[in-house]
């Protein structure tokens, strides 16, 4: 006999295969060989969400926004340098995006609010914003797109202004 929590997730998960019965997914309808989706492919979303998962505990409310989601707004929104109102409305018209964020289905409404990007920001910190920029490079080492020795080097430009009045 299943357990009443049991029963209720089950039932709630067989709506939902019913639903999608006659939707088809993103990723069979679309260019799997577009550079967003083939970035989304590399990147080791685990280890990113683990290496992220201290701050996507929720406390209270309603379970904490997946890591993949906003690690992946974060990259699109510095990658197209684009504000918080924008990556999230450019979210909903672009499957490409949706399919690197994790989506499955195309979606329709805003996954979040454009507004707790900067809450999320700050909950990752400095060191959560690293991690995903790590985790970028590692997938273009691993696809080939760069060398490890290509980063070794570093130029840094100084110019030099000279305060004398004479």
């Amino acid at each position: 006999m299943l357990q009443i929590s049991t029963r209720v997730e089950w039932v709630r998960r067989r709506r939902c295969q019913r639903r999608d019965l006659f939707r088809q997914p993103l990723r069979e309808q679309f260019n799997l060989k577009h550079p967003l989706v083939r970035l989304a492919d590399l990147i080791d979303w685990d280890r990113l969400s683990t290496a992220m998962s201290a701050s996507f505990v929720s406390h209270r409310g309603r379970p904490a926004t997946s890591p993949r989601l906003i690690a992946g707004l974060l990259y699109l929104q510095h990658d197209f340098d684009l504000s918080d109102e924008d990556v999230v409305w450019q979210w909903l018209k672009n499957p490409y995006w949706q399919v690197f964020t994790g989506e499955t289905y195309m979606q329709t409404r805003a996954p979040i609010d454009a507004s707790s990007l900067t809450r999320w920001r700050k909950r990752l910190g400095e060191a959560g914003i690293e991690e995903l920029l790590a985790e970028t490079i590692e997938a273009a080492k691993r696809a080939h797109i760069i060398k490890t020795s290509s980063l070794k080097r570093m130029i840094v430009e100084t110019t030099v202004i000279s305060m004398s009045g004479t």
